[in-house]
């Protein structure tokens, strides 16, 4: 039975002939298929090492570059274990804010030690679809994101819900308030605490939930929050039904918190715990951690720069939450095109500049009062003859006039 030389016998056979038989190196080299700089290489060794030197050694290079120090690769998975949620981009943040020389792995040279060591797992790129389109506001207080996320679990079962809000240029969270049901007048205690601590923005954008707007119900009316949008100059934005990409920011930051605080705890106590636990989450969020969609910058750099490219906030109106304007001594009227409005078969005018807005009308026995947030419009006399209907408005406007 024949047996095939190895390559130990191959190199042997060739640098024999050479050395022994005197056949020049070229022609050995041809006939076994080698280059001769090979051949002279493999003469060497036998020279040096004996039938040893011919075996088959290792390929690896003696030094390469661009692979990472141990001591670096020994950081990068103690990051990893200590803040689970960090990914090779935070990681290598992190890497750079440690060290003063240079040095920072690339974020691929990361991914590759996590996957070695079972860290993460390795898995496609999302596709993105070409219709999504980036956008981002060009200064802080421009325009809030505002959603409810549920999933916060309190020691009694409850399921309470968070009121999250998302300032879109600095991604600084403005409002994280939690709530044992998302009610309406729940949702604005924590929108107008919000508008207090920060300052009333030009436009908010959310959904269509019924906390938010009465625009699409089957009798439209003036929910608490779009009232309360209207009496501050804020204009209201909706997004289209069934696309949650348009409130994309507010959508990503609610998966930071199912990954990063939802997870992280166990059942909290109480609704006043899982507010103070949230609060340290957010105080985090807005002042310590890089945020990649703004090239790593803090959201709070970011947001800070309103003062100086933000026109003077104006004070904010309360009213419309302090006061219940609901009763049925209560009606909602849109100012007509010529400024005037029509109660109990009565026309009286509060002003051409109005024209478009929803006014408050307050009617007692023999007075009417015209309401614009907490502003006193106009004071007339009742007529005897007419009914009030209860009546609310079907249009909103785009802006108050300030």
């Amino acid at each position: 039975m024949l047996r095939e030389p190895s390559k130990v016998e191959q190199r042997y056979d060739a640098v024999i002939a050479v050395i022994r038989d005197g056949l020049a190196v070229s022609e050995v080299a041809e006939k076994v298929g080698v280059s001769r700089q090979s051949l002279y290489r493999w003469m060497a060794r036998y020279e040096q090492e004996g039938l040893e030197g011919l075996a088959e050694r290792s390929h690896r290079p003696a030094h390469v570059p661009h692979q990472m120090r141990a001591e670096l690769e020994a950081r990068v998975l103690e990051l990893r274990r200590l803040h689970p949620g960090w990914g090779p981009i935070r990681l290598q943040h992190q890497l750079g804010r440690e060290s003063a020389g240079g040095g920072v792995p690339s974020h691929m040279a990361i991914y590759r030690a996590l996957v070695r060591h079972g860290l993460i797992e390795a898995r496609g790129t999302r596709k993105r679809l070409p219709a999504y389109k980036r956008w981002e506001r060009g200064r802080p207080m421009e325009l809030w994101q505002m959603d409810v996320v549920g999933g916060l679990l309190i020691s009694d079962g409850t399921e309470a819900k968070i009121l999250t809000g998302i300032d879109d240029h600095s991604r600084y969270c403005v409002c994280a308030g939690v709530m044992a049901r998302a009610t309406g007048r729940a949702v604005c205690a924590h929108f107008v605490a919000a508008l207090e601590t920060h300052g009333v923005p030009e436009e908010v954008l959310t959904d269509n939930g019924k906390v938010f707007t009465g625009r699409f119900s089957l009798r439209p009316i003036e929910v608490l929050f779009d009232k309360i949008c209207r009496e501050n100059g804020i204009a209201h934005r909706l997004t289209a039904p069934a696309s949650p990409t348009t409130t994309g920011k507010i959508e990503r930051f609610h998966r930071t918190l199912r990954t990063e605080f939802f997870s992280a705890g166990s059942l909290f106590p109480s609704l006043e715990a899982a507010q103070a636990a949230l609060d340290a989450f957010v105080v985090e969020y807005n002042t310590l951690r890089p945020h990649r969609a703004i090239a790593m910058a803090v959201p709070a750099e970011r947001f800070a720069t309103r003062t100086a490219t933000t026109a003077p906030e104006l004070a904010l109106d309360r009213s419309a939450f302090d006061t219940d304007r609901s009763g049925d001594d209560w009606v909602s009227r849109v100012v007509s095109a010529n400024g005037t409005i029509s109660v109990s078969n009565q026309v009286f005018s509060v002003g051409k500049h109005r024209a478009g807005s929803v006014v408050d009308v307050r009617v007692t026995e023999g007075l009417l009062e015209a309401w614009c947030g907490a502003e006193l419009l106009k004071t007339v006399l009742r007529s005897s003859k007419g009914v009030v209907r209860k009546k609310r408005a079907e249009r909103q406007p785009t802006r108050k006039n300030r």
